[in-house]
């Protein structure tokens, strides 16, 4: 009788217990994950990247382990929302023109960073009567109430309020923006659904016309697709609170004792050269940008996971040009060459919550010791697969700063001798207007491109 082969054990960080844990399917036959996608107004900056890697890299190694055919992955897009209204109401186009618009940008891009499409791609607006549902259950049951053409949730219905994010309904007041409005019985109670005015998107309802909250669209969509309970959903720490603590209390009260998700996961946030990413700070980058000026999808995917996806992860032209190196050199070694058998301690790492800087760690081995079938497997297990595409793509010539660093440098050191600062405000100014922040202090000087960069008009200045 033929063995049955032994699975990789899968262990994953579960934000709930705070604990790494064994991963325990529901149904082995049928896993089911779900990831919070974007809200789509604008194109998807560099952040928004990193949880859909880190569930593509999770949805390649549950299909690995359990079969292609076993594994259901949701994605949504939220297409209702204030900010989309706000877009809409900027432009003059209609929402449905800048949904489906901002929806194929992001497809685009996603496809550019080897990201697989999810098995379903709801949109929120095709399940609003399933959301309708929900609420109207969610009252009937005492855990939500209708007030001046809202439904609201009553969180102090739910005793577990506060399990995931670990805080106190005290403690939640007082940190978060908490909307006070008379017909609220709790500050902290949060809209289910709320009344459209005529040039909003809306519809009817038991509450009158209207639109629903954020955090119904996602219980709704999950129960519809993959039901009351299921095995993993995920998404940023920064959905932690409220979004994904007000998920798990109206689904639970819905579904009584299903439990809603199994492990949670949630990845950290990304920083820009050091430094948080905003526009302010002009280190706001969208994954466009990127594309645009000539990074590679691989390179972005390679730097994002070079960085365990529970730790802070900082993009850096330095990484990004390493990333590039690598990527060409392993493109020559797995030239026509077939994946071999999955390196086992490739899958061990990735089991080990989804430890990819392991796995890369592995595969700078594979290549070193000639290994190029066992480089090829891994590879295609974190999506790149034979890079014959990417190794065809012109070099970037990341930003090389240390020229017009030392420039700037002797600039200085001529303006403190000579009081005359206009030659070295020229050259802040110039480049400035080439895309670059200038970073001057007491111990050195250090230049940043933007998402604004353009290399060429650096021509001359040195």
């Amino acid at each position: 009788m033929a063995m049955t082969p032994k699975k990789t054990q899968i262990r994953l960080r579960n934000s709930m217990t705070r604990k790494v844990e064994a991963f325990a399917p529901i149904d082995a036959d049928n896993i089911r994950l779900y990831l919070c996608g974007p809200t789509v107004y604008d194109r998807a900056h560099l952040g928004n990247a990193r949880p859909s890697i880190m569930f593509d890299v999770l949805f390649r190694l549950l299909r690995h382990e359990f079969g292609a055919d076993h594994v259901t992955y949701v994605r949504n897009f939220t297409d209702v929302d204030d900010k989309i209204n706000a877009k809409a109401a900027e432009t003059g186009r209609s929402i449905g023109e800048i949904t489906d618009e901002t929806i194929g940008w992001y497809h685009e891009d996603m496809d550019a960073l080897g990201i697989l499409r999810p098995t379903h791609e709801p949109r929120a607006t095709q399940y609003i009567p399933q959301m309708i549902a929900m609420i109207e259950d969610l009252i009937a049951k005492g855990h939500a109430y209708a007030a001046e053409g809202h439904a609201l949730f009553s969180v102090e219905s739910y005793d577990d309020y506060g399990k995931l994010s670990g805080r106190s309904v005290e403690d939640m007041i007082a940190g978060a923006r908490v909307e006070v409005a008379p017909y609220k019985r709790n500050p902290m109670d949060f809209v289910l659904w709320k009344p459209s005015d005529a040039d909003q998107p809306g519809w009817d309802s038991p509450w009158g016309y209207g639109r629903p909250g954020w955090h119904i669209e996602c219980s709704a969509m999950a129960h519809d697709l993959l039901g009351p309970q299921f095995d993993i959903h995920g998404g940023g720490n920064d959905l932690m609170f409220p979004h994904h603590e007000n998920e798990i209390a109206q689904s639970c009260c819905a579904d009584k004792g299903a439990g809603f998700a199994n492990i949670w996961l949630h990845n950290e946030m990304l920083q820009v050269e050091g430094k948080k990413m905003s526009k302010s700070l002009g280190n706001f980058f969208t994954v466009r940008d990127l594309l645009d000026q000539g990074v590679a999808g691989e390179v972005i995917r390679f730097v994002m996971l070079s960085t365990h996806y529970s730790k802070p992860m900082d993009w850096t032209q330095a990484k990004a040009a390493e990333a590039e190196k690598t990527l060409r050199k392993w493109a020559v070694v797995v030239q026509g060459v077939k994946a071999g058998a999955m390196p086992a301690e490739v899958l061990a790492e990735l089991g080990n919550d989804l430890n990819s800087a392991g796995v890369i760690a592995e595969l700078h081995k594979r290549a070193r010791t000639g290994d190029a079938g066992g480089l090829r497997a891994g590879l295609d297990l974190l999506g790149f697969g034979d890079l014959a595409e990417f190794a065809q793509m012109p070099e970037t010539g990341f930003f090389d700063a240390a020229g017009f660093e030392a420039k700037l440098l002797a600039r200085r050191a001529e303006a403190m001798e000579s009081k005359d600062f206009s030659q070295l405000d020229a050259l802040k100014s110039a480049l400035t207007a080439a895309g670059l922040e200038v970073r001057m202090t007491k111990e050195g000087v250090e230049l940043i491109p933007t998402a604004n960069f353009e290399p060429a008009k650096l021509e001359g200045l040195l």
